[in-house]
């Protein structure tokens, strides 16, 4: 949360945080900002102050609207700078900065940089900067992000977002449902209102057209992955195919507020019709292995101890997980679940890339997406939702959905 960002600078020795870049689509500035029509922003939080937004001129009204305490760039003219600087516009913006950070007491110390933003400008800044101000580090953090570490844990603001995107994924989720089961069939292909089979960038429109209609956008490709390319995880499926009936489909749905705000992740397996029979067997093994798993859900644990067993829950059934071998492509192939935000995947990790700080504690929201797959018999299997861990670490879902693999017909 917000309220450890000072802790956690301090156990890393950062002195100065410093976000660039726009305030949507851009988790680390919109953590701080909300959602702002600011093109260009940059956030300087020192260790021992509030934060402080750096705003362009035209978008001194939004700036103003986050509360944030607000310096504009007019005050500090680019044209006086390309003066000193002979024209060189790289140098001429890191004297610009040099000058907003001195007024802001920043001289030296320990700077993390992040956000989201061209890198290739950002880089020729950061390097003059360092030649100007030589008393000032300026680095970056990977695993120990301080802010990617506040963020692992939700306030009830955050998770207020998040359960509205629960209730309008599961929404649109319910309503493919609808339209599948009302589709006329033409030799178990699913047709649409005009005669033409159905097909997935088809189901894809209408998913993007119902989020919008419903404040949310989708920034990141919806899997719709049938047969074959539903045991291939993160396969988005092919737009041309067509829908059909006794096909297994794995539905992966991400959506966020628009804008670039919190995420929802969500995933169902359906077969429209009728199920294989092995298809129906995998399913089983998934819904168990699911059910255990959010039943033995525990604050205070490494969320990576929850992947081994998973891993374990699969191999009594009699499937290859990648504890055995990690580069696996079918059988149990990825891990139990990440953590959302604001980012469709953030810490707390619970695979081969999570570290000490990744626990599950209370204030974190987590999926739990077991699943398995095998292309070479042509399906894929997983059940996704998401939880948070409340104040006293029980696990709450976040947003309910049925669990039947099957779609039925209303039409013959």
């Amino acid at each position: 949360m917000k309220k450890d960002i000072v802790d956690l600078m301090q156990a890393q020795e950062i002195d100065i945080l410093w976000v660039r870049g726009r305030s949507d689509h851009n988790p680390n500035m919109v953590y701080f900002t909300g959602h702002r029509n600011m093109t260009s922003a940059n956030l300087f939080m020192k260790r021992d102050a509030d934060p402080v937004l750096i705003c362009e001129p035209m978008e001194r009204e939004e700036a103003e609207k986050t509360g944030l305490t607000i310096i504009n760039k007019a005050n500090y003219p680019l044209t006086n700078f390309l003066k000193q600087s002979n024209g060189n516009l790289s140098r001429a913006m890191a004297l610009q900065y040099r000058a907003i950070m001195q007024d802001m007491g920043i001289e030296g110390g320990k700077l993390a940089i992040c956000g989201t933003v061209e890198f290739g400008s950002t880089f020729a800044l950061i390097d003059e900067l360092q030649n100007i101000m030589p008393d000032l580090e300026i680095t970056g953090a990977i695993q120990d992000d301080p802010l990617l570490l506040a963020r692992m844990t939700k306030d009830q603001d955050e998770l207020t977002h998040i359960e509205k995107m629960g209730r309008i994924t599961t929404e649109i989720v319910g309503r493919v449902a609808d339209f599948l089961s009302q589709r006329e069939t033409d030799n178990e292909i699913l047709l649409q209102a005009n005669g033409e089979p159905l097909t997935v960038s088809e189901i894809k429109r209408l998913i993007r057209l119902w989020a919008v209609e419903r404040g949310a956008e989708i920034p990141e490709e919806t899997i719709f992955a049938l047969g074959r390319d539903a045991g291939i995880p993160h396969s988005a499926g092919q737009p041309n195919d067509l829908i059909r009936m006794g096909v297994p489909i794995v539905f992966d749905i991400f959506p966020c507020e628009t804008g670039g705000g919190y995420f929802y992740d969500f995933t169902r397996t359906w077969c429209i019709g009728y199920a294989p029979d092995e298809v129906v067997k995998a399913y089983e093994d998934v819904y168990s292995v699911y059910k255990t798993i959010i039943m033995e859900l525990k604050c205070n644990i490494p969320f990576a101890e929850f992947q081994s067993r998973t891993c374990q829950l699969f191999a009594q059934k009699g499937h290859i997980t990648i504890a055995e071998e990690p580069e696996l492509e079918e059988g149990y192939v990825h891990s139990i679940g990440h953590g959302l935000g604001l980012d469709v995947h953030e810490k707390p990790a619970s695979g081969i890339g999570s570290g000490i700080h990744d626990v599950l504690k209370p204030g974190v929201v987590i999926t739990i997406e077991p699943g398995l797959y095998y292309p070479s018999r042509n399906f894929g299997i997983r059940i996704e939702d998401t939880y948070y861990a409340d104040e006293t670490g029980r696990f709450k879902k976040m947003a309910d959905y049925p669990y039947e693999l099957v779609i039925p017909m209303k039409k013959s």
